[in-house]
């Protein structure tokens, strides 16, 4: 460790001033290694920071002449004298603790107590060998301090990682009156760089300390300046402004500043600088360090890195250092990031002096491109040739987790990590701990990580920072935020790293508020400024739905990457009411001349999906062509998703075919998806077979996918099929599965299904919940819907807003008013939830269907929000259902929808039908008059039923089906039985001003009718299953309840309503629809 003296005085000046405050030492003893050199100060692995024993100045060797020359020799007796130079010259190089007792000792025994010099030599003793408790008591106790003394103290603490302790040493020393020496100065602004941005003031302080004194010129001190502005608090500008007021700049100077910016990756400013350097300062040439920053700085830039890299190497085998270490190395390291691994291996072969630097720069190459095999190979190969550092076993840990077969690596870093242990190096350095956190994390041992992390003694803010990255990474996403939050409880400052980690963590877990902590954290110590952590802020408020914040966030952002522009486009893509700035954003980016990268191209190919903007997504696959990035399977799976929405499957079917062997679990899924979109039922069902012959994994998404296919259309028979591929992907009780097996049974009218696999999953979640309760209201069992949320509460499952349409739904379907009404108050009084539009939809329903039309009117007039569309369609068929005995409020309901929605036909249909239920048939014609003037027309009603054969769909008074002879004589025979059982055809449903005998005849012909007909013209006992796309009228209902007792079978009628299950002459209902 090098110690640093006082400037040398004449022999003839010097004097020992015993108990003098101002005794000048014969040398300054002090501990951080701050020097002026030719090797710039910031940023080099070969810092100036490396380890002597040797002083800068030794102690001078005393005579009896020289003695009494100084007033102090009047003080020493000449034996004390003898004991003195003694002392000085035994203790001088001391680094051990047994000479620091014996020297205390000494002091002691020979009652030089009072004396700086040996307090200053026994202080500095300490310092070296890291008892730093020790050396500030002694200083504590020291009577007269100069300083030196304060500058020992302030230098150790720097230079053993108590930076903030070194900060208020040197507040005390100004307070003292003592003025610091260039060296305290220089230890302190030392520690202002580790500390990071919470010292930034007192840096400036001392900035301007420096510049009122005779250190303003000092070299040493100006490089240590621009180190502290640009490592540490990011400031290039404050750095340049440094180094631009040195008068008359040394190689030290230019190599700091060059070392600057090449440490913050700007390699243009840093090559100009280089160049100026040759131009106006002939006499220096650039040196070993000046090639090690330039090349730093070579290999940062993704374009022309390796260009750079190229040139520079010429220039070095030009000047004569292409087999130095120090440049060697880099040049190593250089390469083999560019993956160039021969070239690094040549250089590294034709170095004449290797050590583990440069087999580290090698190593850590590989690592970068991903060989970790290759890495640990030349660890093994040069381990014995080159002296082993903790270094070296760090850049191995790193390693492992690059190995091809990540089980392997695994492995393998458990074997090392035993070989530390029983090498006593595992504690050697906190670097190993961190390495090993690190290694375990990315193997996906994040178990282990924690072991290691909790063994560590004196963690620092890498420890941290692994531990926080490893469990976000590893899912553990809670932890990682707890973590944050012990870290800062330690009293440690957040970094760049700490804040993205947690900030991920906080935007898979939804959590806004934490997020929004933390990015205050971010203000707090300046690291908003970062991009990466700028980046991750607008991935936190994008992924939580936040985009006017997110959009803050960008413009307040000094500097863009390209993850910046694809991080604010996918945010927006997300969102329907931001799509069109998602692709605008897309533009300017493209625009102003940033490079698109595949992560773009998926952003705005979602966007162009959600709007279906057909053109536009040819356009984009027009750039993604001209980049080359066309046989990526990310792209191309976006490619599929987005000609699917638009519609243009002939497309997709041309890239799917064309993806071959690149074709993954979300190409799969975007074909079927889009054949399911474009009601493509059958063509879905074909490939999850044809994946399945295949040896295609099926996945939970694509079994979902197809199970709401099968919900939409109600395909009982499809979606049972797809139960048995989940069974036989070992799938059927995954969450998401059984969530859709569940919903697609009860849409399909099994709801004793959905029941019976409800209770035989082993988890559930809130759409498992509520399925079943939507399913049984829909089903009209509201009393069993009702039961099941009092469960779900039970079982610690917080409703949603689902969940409360379910439950209203239940207690409209059997008219429940008081205990709907009481659920609607309970979502914001209980819950916390805000009633929304479809909630007072809900309410709508279930006071219309009590006939309390009053009450509705009342509902709307103290609605939070405007009614929409939904609201007043509901009214509408409120006042249907009450016999158009308040038109008044149907009048205006229907004035509104036509306003709203002109050219909805189901407005007029309503509006036709209220006053058709009041009898008044002039409001009827003109009701259909402003229909057809409208240019609209009425969805025909239909029916259909599923048979072996095929799908049968009937209209009313159907005469194209091909079996409509003997589905007419069934239907003759089952009337004229019906009323020999005591049915009455109830003609107030023919919406029409007929006689009765016309009106009886239009309701005997009905669809649904017709379709339960045709099924009891066939042979079979199982229950008879009919699928309407309307709500059934009043008259088949009656109709249904006297066939399901005159034939003895159960039938189950999907309407587009809710299900009837008839059995036994009774409907599950109970006449309440």
């Amino acid at each position: 460790m090098v110690c640093f003296a006082s400037p040398p005085y004449p022999l003839c000046c010097r004097r020992l001033f015993h108990k003098s405050r101002h005794a000048l030492p014969l040398y300054a003893p002090a501990v951080l290694p701050i020097i002026p050199s030719d090797n710039p100060l910031p940023f080099n692995h070969q810092d100036t920071t490396y380890t002597s024993h040797q002083h800068i100045v030794s102690p001078p060797q005393l005579s009896q002449n020289q003695l009494q020359l100084s007033p102090a020799s009047s003080y020493i007796s000449p034996l004390n004298l003898e004991n003195y130079e003694l002392l000085v010259h035994h203790y001088r190089n001391s680094c051990c603790l047994k000479d620091a007792h014996q020297l205390h000792l000494q002091i002691y025994k020979t009652g030089f107590t009072d004396d700086i010099f040996l307090s200053n030599t026994l202080i500095n003793i300490y310092v070296r060998i890291g008892k730093l408790i020790s050396a500030h008591e002694l200083f504590n106790e020291m009577p007269q301090k100069n300083h030196v003394s304060w500058a020992c103290l302030i230098s150790g603490y720097t230079q053993y990682g108590k930076p903030d302790e070194a900060c208020r040493l040197f507040k005390g020393m100004i307070c003292a009156n003592q003025f610091p020496n260039h060296y305290a100065i220089g230890s302190v602004l030392r520690a202002c760089q580790k500390c990071g941005p919470s010292r930034l003031l007192l840096g400036r302080q001392i900035h301007g300390l420096i510049s009122k004194s005779r250190y303003a010129s000092d070299m040493f001190l100006s490089n240590v300046l621009m180190s502290m502005y640009a490592n540490c608090l990011g400031s290039i500008d404050d750095a340049r402004r440094v180094f631009d007021e040195i008068h008359i700049k040394n190689s030290v100077a230019w190599n700091s500043i060059i070392s600057v910016y090449c440490y913050r990756g700007d390699a243009v400013s840093a090559f100009e600088l280089f160049s100026s350097m040759q131009r106006e300062a002939i006499t220096l040439r650039p040196n070993e360090y000046t090639f090690g920053s330039l090349l730093t700085a070579a290999y940062s830039p993704v374009d022309c890195g390796f260009s750079l890299l190229a040139q520079i190497l010429g220039r070095i085998e030009k000047s004569g250092f292409i087999q130095d270490l120090y440049v060697g190395s880099a040049l190593v390291s250089g390469f083999a990031r560019f993956g160039m691994i021969g070239y690094a291996k040549m250089i590294f072969k034709q170095m004449s002096e290797r050590n583990a630097v440069s087999m580290n720069g090698l190593m850590v190459g590989l690592v970068k491109q991903n060989q970790g095999e290759e890495a640990a190979e030349v660890f093994r190969e040069m381990k014995d040739l080159v002296e082993i550092n903790i270094d070296s076993f760090a850049v191995l840990l790193s390693a492992f987790p690059e190995f091809s077969n990540l089980r392997e690596g695994k492995i393998k870093g458990k074997e090392l990590h035993a070989h530390l242990i029983r090498s006593a190096l595992v504690d050697e350095s906190v670097s190993i701990g961190n390495a090993l956190v690190n290694m375990y994390a990315k193997c996906g041992a994040i178990g282990y990580a924690c072991s290691v992390f909790h063994l560590i003694a004196d963690k620092d803010v890498v420890s941290w920072n692994s531990i926080i990255s490893g469990l976000d990474q590893n899912e553990r996403f809670e932890e990682a935020v707890s973590s944050f939050r012990a870290m800062r409880r330690s009293g440690l400052m957040p970094t760049n790293f700490s804040i993205i980690s947690s900030l991920s963590s906080c935007s898979s877990l939804g959590w806004i508020m934490f997020g929004q902590q933390i990015h205050g954290e971010g203000l707090k110590w300046g690291l908003d400024s970062d991009v990466s952590v700028s980046n991750a802020l607008l991935a936190l408020y994008g992924e939580t739905d936040h985009l006017k914040l997110c959009l803050k966030i960008f413009s307040l952002m000094p500097d863009y990457d390209q993850v910046s522009w694809n991080s604010l486009i996918g945010a927006l893509a997300t969102s329907e009411t931001t799509i069109l700035q998602a692709i605008k954003c897309f533009q300017e980016m493209m625009q102003i001349g940033w490079t698109l990268n595949r992560v773009t191209f998926i952003s705005v190919l979602a966007a162009v999906s959600s709007v279906s903007l057909l053109e536009l997504g040819h356009q984009i696959h027009a750039l993604i062509l001209k980049y080359s990035v066309a046989n990526d399977s990310a792209i191309e799976n976006a490619l599929l998703a987005c000609y699917g929405k638009c519609g243009k499957m002939d497309d997709c079917e041309k890239i799917f075919c064309r993806m071959s062997d690149r074709r993954d679990d979300a190409s799969w899924n975007s074909m079927i998806s889009g054949y399911i979109h474009n009601d493509i039922l059958d063509k879905a069902m074909d490939l999850v077979w044809f994946m399945m012959q295949r040896g295609q994994r099926l996945d939970s998404f694509t079994l979902a996918t197809v199970l709401s296919a099968c919900t939409s259309v109600a395909t009982l028979e499809r979606g049972m099929e797809v139960h048995a591929c989940a069974i036989r992907a070992y799938l059927e009780f995954d969450i998401v599965v059984g969530s859709a097996l569940v919903d697609m049974y009860a849409k399909c009218g099994k709801i004793d299904y959905a029941s019976r696999f409800f209770e035989l999953m082993p988890l559930r979640n809130i759409y498992t919940w509520n399925s079943m309760i939507s399913g049984y209201a829909r089903h009209g069992l509201g009393e069993k819907a009702l039961k099941f949320f009092s469960r779900m509460k039970e079982h610690g499952q917080s409703p949603d807003h689902v969940t409360f349409v379910g439950v209203l739904s239940a207690c409209s379907h059997v008219g429940l008013v008081n205990e709907g009404f009481k659920h609607f108050k309970s979502m914001s009084e209980v819950y916390g939830l805000a009633p929304r539009i479809e909630h007072f939809s809900c309410m709508v329903d279930l006071f219309g269907r009590a006939g309390d039309v009053n009450e509705i009117e009342n509902l709307i007039n103290t609605m939070p929000m405007d009614p929409n569309v939904l609201i007043w369609r509901t009214v509408l068929g409120a006042c249907c259902r009450s016999h158009g005995r308040n038109t008044e409020l149907g009048q205006r309901a229907a004035k509104m929808l036509m306003e709203m929605e002109p050219q909805n036909a189901v407005n007029y249909v309503l509006l036709s039908n209220m006053h058709a239920a009041g009898g008044k048939w002039e409001a009827v014609a003109d009701a259909r008059m402003a229909m057809r003037k409208a240019s609209v027309k009425k969805e025909a009603g239909c029916s259909w039923v599923t048979m072996k054969d095929g799908v049968h769909v009937f209209v009313a008074g159907d005469q194209k089906h091909p079996e409509k002879e003997q589905i007419y004589e069934k239907l003759k025979e089952l009337t004229s039985k019906m009323k020999d059982a005591g049915y009455v055809p109830e003609t107030k449903y023919a919406l029409f001003d007929l006689d009765p005998e016309s009106k009886e005849e239009i309701l005997s012909y009905h669809s649904e009718k017709l379709a339960i007909a045709f099924v009891l013209t066939r042979k079979s006992e199982l229950p008879i299953r009919i699928m309407k796309n309307l709500r059934v009228c009043g008259d088949c209902h009656t109709a249904f309840k006297y066939i399901s007792k005159i034939v003895s079978r159960q039938i189950i009628l999907r309407d587009s309503n809710r299900f009837h299950h008839f059995e036994g002459g009774v409907c599950s209902c109970g006449d309440y629809w």
